[in-house]
C-alpha cells in the first residue's frame, strides 16, 4: 500500500535508545537511565486517590472538546501564582499532551507550505510534526553565547512562525525576560506567529521561567502536566490562546481528539492542590540534587563544556573532543558503561554529532551512579 511524502520522518532516536537499554536490561545487566526525558517519579498521591474514587462514582465520559472548566479555572490560577497574570479561563484549552498542542496549533496558524523557525538543538517532534502536517521546518544556528537560543537577528520576513521553548530541551537553558521581549517585538515587527514551548517551567533552579504572556496577548503558550507535574504518561497538556482564537482552536479539537483524557484531567485538577504542588515542589528539590550532582561529577573529570542548565532536567554536553560520531558513542557507553544516553543528533543534524544529552531526572543514587560510569569511561579515552 501507498504511503505519503508527509510520512518521511526521521525517527525519534531517543526512543531507539530506550529500546536498546531495555533489551540490555531483558539481558540481565543494569542501565541507568540518563536519556529517558521524564520524571522517576509519578502522579502526585492526592491526583491518584482523587482519580480513584471518582471512578467508583461513575463512568467518565467525555469532556467539552476545550476541556473541564474547572480544571482551566484552576490552571488560569497557576498563570496569576507564578507571573501575577490575571488569565481569561476561556483562553485556556486542554489538549492531549503538548504534542496534541502542537498539532492544533500548527492547524490553526499554519497553511501547507508555511516556514516555521526553529532554534538548533531543539526537540526533534517540532521538525517531524511540521514536515509530517506538510510545513517546512527552518532550522536557526544558535550559539553558546546566546545560551542556544533564537535571537531577533535570526528572523526574516520569509518566516511564517516561531517556535521557542524556555526551560529548552536539550540544553535546558531559559530566555531572560530581555531576551525574550526582543523576541515577541521581533515576530512583530516580521509578522511571525510566535509559539512559546513553556513545558519545563515550574523545573528551574537560578532565578523563575518568564511566560510569554507577560510579554503579550499575541502568542500561543504550550504546556503541558508531563514534567513538572510528574504525569507524562497520562497524555494531558493545555495550551493559552489570544481571545479570537479559542473557537478556532474548538472546532478543530472538537475534530480531531473530541476531548482531552477525562481521567487525566480529574487527576490533573487534583495535582493542582496545594497538597498536590508540596510533594511536586520536593521532586524539583531532588532535580537540583542531581543537577549538582552531574555538573559537580562531570567538572571534576574535565567535562565542563556544556550549555548552562538552567532549568528542565537536562545537560547538553560537548564531546567534539571524544567523538564525530555521537550515536556510535551513545551506543559504546551504552554496551561499555550500562549508561543510557541520547546522542545530539537527535536535536541538531549538524553539530549534534559531537554532543549527548544527559537527563537527571532520577533519583539521586542512580544519577550518582550514572556519573561516576561515565567519568570512568571518559577517564579510559583520555
Amino acid at each position: 500500500m501507498r504511503v505519503s511524502r508527509r510520512s518521511a520522518v526521521d525517527p525519534f532516536i531517543v526512543m531507539d535508545v530506550m529500546e536498546a537499554a531495555r533489551a540490555a536490561e531483558a539481558a540481565g545487566r543494569h542501565i541507568i537511565h540518563m536519556e529517558v526525558g521524564q520524571p522517576g517519579t509519578g502522579a502526585p498521591a492526592i491526583a491518584r486517590q482523587r482519580l480513584c474514587a471518582e471512578m467508583e462514582q461513575g463512568p467518565l465520559g467525555y469532556t467539552v472538546a476545550l476541556g473541564r472548566p474547572d480544571l482551566r479555572a484552576g490552571i488560569a490560577a497557576l498563570y496569576g501564582e507564578w507571573y501575577d497574570l490575571d488569565l481569561d479561563p476561556g483562553r485556556v484549552v486542554l489538549t492531549s499532551g503538548a504534542s496534541g498542542g502542537f498539532l492544533l496549533a500548527f492547524s490553526a496558524l499554519f497553511d501547507a507550505g508555511a516556514r516555521v523557525g526553529l532554534g538548533e538543538p531543539c526537540y526533534p517532534s517540532y521538525r517531524q510534526i511540521l514536515t509530517a502536517m506538510s510545513l517546512t521546518p527552518v532550522g536557526l544556528r544558535t550559539e553558546l553565547a546566546t545560551r542556544y537560543q533564537p535571537t531577533p537577528a535570526h528572523l526574516s520576513d520569509d518566516l511564517d512562525g516561531l517556535i521557542v521553548a524556555s526551560p529548552a530541551n536539550p540544553t535546558g537553558t531559559m530566555l531572560g525576560r530581555p531576551e525574550l521581549a526582543a523576541l515577541v517585538a521581533g515576530c512583530g515587527a516580521h509578522d511571525i506567529a510566535l509559539i512559546s514551548d513553556e513545558i519545563y517551567h515550574g523545573l528551574q533552579y537560578e532565578g523563575r521561567a518568564v511566560s510569554a504572556l507577560e510579554l503579550t496577548d499575541d502568542v500561543y503558550v504550550i504546556n503541558s502536566f508531563s514534567k513538572y507535574f510528574s504525569m507524562t504518561g497520562w497524555r494531558l497538556g493545555w495550551m493559552v490562546v489570544p481571545p479570537a482564537h479559542v473557537r478556532v482552536i474548538e472546532r478543530l479539537a472538537q475534530n480531531m481528539f473530541i476531548c482531552p483524557t477525562h481521567a487525566s484531567q480529574i487527576a490533573a485538577l487534583a495535582a493542582l492542590a496545594p497538597e498536590g504542588r508540596a510533594e511536586l515542589d520536593a521532586h524539583r528539590a531532588v532535580y537540583a540534587e542531581n543537577r549538582r550532582i552531574l555538573l559537580d561529577g562531570l567538572a571534576a573529570a574535565g567535562l565542563t563544556h556544556s550549555a548552562p542548565a538552567d532549568g528542565a532536567f537536562y545537560l547538553y554536553l560537548d564531546v567534539s573532543a571524544y567523538t564525530k560520531d555521537s550515536l556510535a558513542l551513545s551506543a559504546e557507553i551504552l554496551h561499555e558503561a550500562g549508561v543510557a544516553v541520547t546522542p545530539g543528533l537527535d536535536f541538531d543534524k549538524t553539530r549534534g554529532a559531537g554532543f549527548l544529552r544527559l537527563s537527571y531526572a532520577r533519583s539521586s543514587a542512580e544519577v550518582a551512579e550514572g556519573v561516576a560510569r561515565l567519568v570512568a569511561f571518559f577517564a579510559a579515552r583520555s
